[in-house]
C-alpha cells in the first residue's frame, strides 16, 4: 500500500525544489528605441546574454536584421549553441513568437526586432509580462516609413511557414 508521506505534492515532478530564479514571473518587456535597426542596442546586450546563455536555456533571436550579430555575440561570449533564430512574416507572428518564447519557460532572453508598437500590441506585451519566464527586450525601430525597412527583415520559408533554426 502506497502512503503519501506528510503534505507532499502527489506528483513527482512536483518534488523538485524549484529555486527563486527558475520560478521568476512579472518579468518587464524592456522596449528600446533604435535608428540603427539594434545594432547599437544588442551590442549593449551582449554581456547580459553571454551571461544568460550559459544557464543552457535558449536565446531567442526574433526576425533580426542583417546587422552581423552573430559575430557580435559570438566575440561577447555568447554560447552560439544556446541562439535560437525565429524568422516571422508578420508583425502578428512576431509578437506571438515572442509571447511564447517569454512564457514557454525554456529561455533565458527574447530579443525581437518590430517596428512601432501600437496602444493594443503594447498592452497585449504588458499582460505577457506577468507571466513572462524569460527577460524580454523589444527594438522598436523608429524609421519604419524607410521603404528599405522591408528589405531588411528575415525571409519566411516559399510555403510562408517561418523558418526555426539554431546555428552553432
Amino acid at each position: 500500500m502506497n502512503k503519501l508521506m506528510g503534505i507532499a505534492p502527489r506528483h513527482p515532478g512536483l518534488w523538485v525544489d524549484l529555486s527563486d530564479t527558475e520560478l521568476q514571473g512579472n518579468q518587464t518587456i524592456q522596449t528600446l528605441q533604435t535608428v540603427t535597426q539594434g545594432e547599437a542596442e544588442l551590442s549593449q546586450l551582449c554581456s547580459q546574454l553571454a551571461t544568460l546563455s550559459q544557464q543552457g536555456r535558449w536565446i531567442v533571436l526574433i526576425s533580426p536584421p542583417h546587422i552581423g550579430y552573430k559575430h557580435m555575440l559570438a566575440s561577447a561570449g555568447v554560447r552560439m549553441d544556446r541562439i535560437l533564430l525565429v524568422h516571422t512574416k508578420d508583425e502578428v507572428e512576431t509578437l506571438w513568437a515572442m509571447e511564447k518564447a517569454l512564457t514557454s519557460g525554456t529561455s533565458s532572453a527574447v530579443v525581437t526586432w518590430t517596428s512601432s508598437l501600437d496602444a493594443r500590441d503594447s498592452r497585449r506585451l504588458e499582460i505577457v509580462a506577468k507571466s513572462a519566464r524569460a527577460l524580454g527586450i523589444i527594438i522598436e525601430d523608429v524609421n519604419t516609413h524607410l521603404p528599405h525597412k522591408h528589405q531588411l527583415v528575415s525571409p519566411t520559408l516559399a510555403n510562408g511557414t517561418s523558418n526555426f533554426c539554431s546555428f552553432h
